[in-house]
């Protein structure tokens, strides 16, 4: 199983385009897709494995492999000349936003220099050499003119004799002798610590590249590979989640979705099925962005609260109106943070908000006046959330506390302690917080301001409030009339971002060199918290009665996570070091209960543990 994942672009970064008319310095957005090769997937591995044992990281006292800071660090990958450079390229847009350039070995003065200036926006550059390239004397002048202001990394693809003619460019430079797909896969997970560097030289090559030379790194991200690596059998394991998938799309429970399973680390499993929608005209791609619906409540309203709480700033035991300052004169002053998180707190479920708004609330056209944004084409008026809903969810009558009742309100509150503690908006406090520095590049709200709406698989036709089909919009009706933006929804993001994001809380609180929590925090909010019920502080939790099968028939009892109404899920399984993730759009074109009726979710994750049992049998 060969993982190819596309260059993309991020405008949460706000980072600038370039393209250069005449010039090949173009930012290229490939098509993302996973290449299946069944039959080749032991034979893909074992080439894996040779490429990681052969490369060499040398230059490298500085430490710059793997990058560590990826938060406003603006990547550019220059070519100059590999065949291979789209499989490099691919790799490393899996771990932050990269712009590719390239041009030719031995090209005018001119081309270099405006491919040169062309850069004047980016800190690191990572330039892909060969034989050719790295005898041109301006393409090694231009890498001397990089090096002096800007965090240079070379990948070298050649023979050691041309390797010698870079002993004196001090900078890391990743050597693979083998000119294979496979060796700029495994180069481009060295430079960001997908994986390890351990190979040395085996001869000399120079007076600085001796015999021996070479650095040591170790994991510190995600790696991208198949499941042979963790003994999975990769054919039986993607016909059984293929079976199930189709069954789901056959019976119109979703017309797509997109699958991810990590496993030890190891992103061992990544496809995208179907289409957008019904009609077939949009393929699904596993780089596809999701309205993940509940998921918000785990991937960003419950980690800021964590991050707060580190911080001092957030107590469990403290009272929501010691954080909202509107709540002391209502019933919900006394609630406690803690019981926010667990769903106890007696607080009314839901409210239809969108069901009472008033004509003079709302308006075909944006202005000063109307400048909420709900969907194309529906704008409510300045100030509606702060003006009618909140005062309406705080003056709601209190029903039993200590009793679980699930209830969105909970994370309405939540967010506003959160933001009054952080003293900035949710949206922005985890973005900078988390998903910049993790790398993650599709996650965040109001995905139509960052993204084409291509991009944005749609979900429902709303044929009762918004009066359109839903793209880019959150489709949780209080949510969009929160401008986009809720405790409890608002969320997109795709399947490598979520990864990113679990993958750092599975580690401890550890991602890419970084330290983001405490393990006992981590612990803390994701186990058992409760006497009434199976929750977590903010994650849900695998369900002791064992009839229920939640969330799988196999799921061990330190598993967490949490799904969503649009027909996502995210689990983890510390037991199994696993994450499995799952998105779709099943409420499109209509809501419909099949997902959960054919338990399409469960049964694709009882499949991956299938899968491993069978490891070593």
């Amino acid at each position: 199983m060969k993982l190819c994942m596309g260059t993309k672009i991020n405008p949460i970064r706000k980072y600038f385009p370039i393209v250069i008319p005449g010039l090949l310095f173009v930012i290229l957005v490939f098509v993302s897709a996973m290449e299946l090769i069944d039959t080749r997937d032991g034979e893909w591995l074992k080439q894996m494995k040779k490429a990681e044992a052969s490369i060499v990281l040398l230059n490298n006292a500085s430490q710059s492999v793997p990058i560590k800071s990826l938060a406003d660090n603006r990547i550019a990958s220059v070519n100059f000349g590999s065949q291979y450079a789209s499989e490099f390229d691919s790799i490393l847009s899996k771990y932050t936003t990269i712009s590719r350039s390239e041009a030719e070995a031995y090209s005018p003065d001119s081309v270099i220099n405006k491919l040169n200036t062309g850069l004047k926006f980016f800190q690191t550059i990572i330039v892909q050499l060969t034989d050719v390239s790295v005898n041109d004397p301006q393409i090694l002048a231009f890498l001397s003119d990089i090096k002096r202001n800007r965090q240079l990394i070379v990948f070298m693809n050649g023979s050691a004799s041309s390797l010698k003619l870079l002993d004196t460019l001090n900078c890391p430079v990743v050597w693979a002798e083998e000119k294979s797909a496979v060796a700029a896969n495994m180069a481009a997970q060295i430079i960001f610590g997908g994986v390890g560097a351990f190979a040395k030289l085996t001869e000399d090559i120079s007076p600085i590249f001796r015999k021996g030379s070479g650095y040591s790194t170790v994991a510190v991200r995600l790696k991208y590979t198949v499941p042979e690596e963790c003994g999975i059998n990769g054919p039986e394991l993607q016909a059984s989640i293929d079976q199930i998938i189709n069954e789901a799309i056959s019976a119109r429970a979703t017309p797509g979705a997109a699958v991810m399973v990590v496993k030890d680390g190891k992103v061992i499993f990544n496809k995208a099925y179907g289409f957008h929608t019904y009609q077939n005209t949009r393929p699904e791609r596993i780089d596809d962005i999701f309205d993940v619906a509940s998921v918000t409540k785990i991937s960003a309203t419950t980690i800021a609260a964590m991050r707060l709480y580190e911080r001092g700033k957030l107590s469990l035991t403290g009272k929501l109106g010691t954080y909202l300052p509107l709540a002391r004169t209502t019933s919900k002053s006394n609630l406690s943070i803690k019981e926010l998180m667990l769903h106890e707190a007696g607080l009314t479920p839901f409210i239809p908000f969108y069901m009472n708004v008033s004509d003079d609330s709302h308006s075909l056209d944006s202005s000063a006046f109307y400048s909420v944004k709900v969907a194309d084409g529906y704008y409510l008026r300045h100030n509606y959330y702060e003006d009618i809903m909140l005062p309406r969810m705080l003056n709601t009558r209190l029903q039993t506390r200590g009793r679980y009742e699930y209830s969105d309100l909970s994370m309405y509150f939540l967010k506003e302690a959160i933001e009054r503690q952080a003293k900035e908006h949710l949206d922005w406090f985890v973005l900078r917080e988390f998903y910049q520095p993790l790398g993650m590049q599709t996650a965040g709200f109001n995905p139509r301001n960052r993204f084409d709406k291509s991009r944005i698989v749609p979900t429902e036709q709303d044929n009762y409030f918004r009066k359109t089909l839903l793209e880019g919009y959150v489709h949780d009706q209080g949510a969009a009339m929160a401008g986009g933006v809720a405790g409890h929804a608002g969320l997109f993001a795709s399947t490598n971002d979520l990864a990113i994001l679990f993958q750092m809380l599975l580690n401890g609180g550890q991602y890419g060199g970084i330290h983001y929590f405490n393990p006992q925090t981590i612990n803390l909010f994701t186990s058992r918290q409760s006497l009434t019920s199976r929750r977590g502080l903010g994650f849900d939790k695998w369900d002791p009665e064992v009839s229920k099968k939640y969330p799988s028939e196999y799921a061990s009892p330190e598993t967490y996570g949490h799904t969503g109404y649009t027909g996502t899920c995210v689990w983890v399984d510390p037991k199994y070091k696993l994450i499995y993730i799952f998105l779709s759009n099943r409420v499109h074109p209509l809501v419909t209960n099949k997902l959960s009726s054919l338990r399409i979710r469960a049964r694709v994750q009882d499949a991956v543990y299938q899968a491993i049992a069978k490891v070593g049998k």
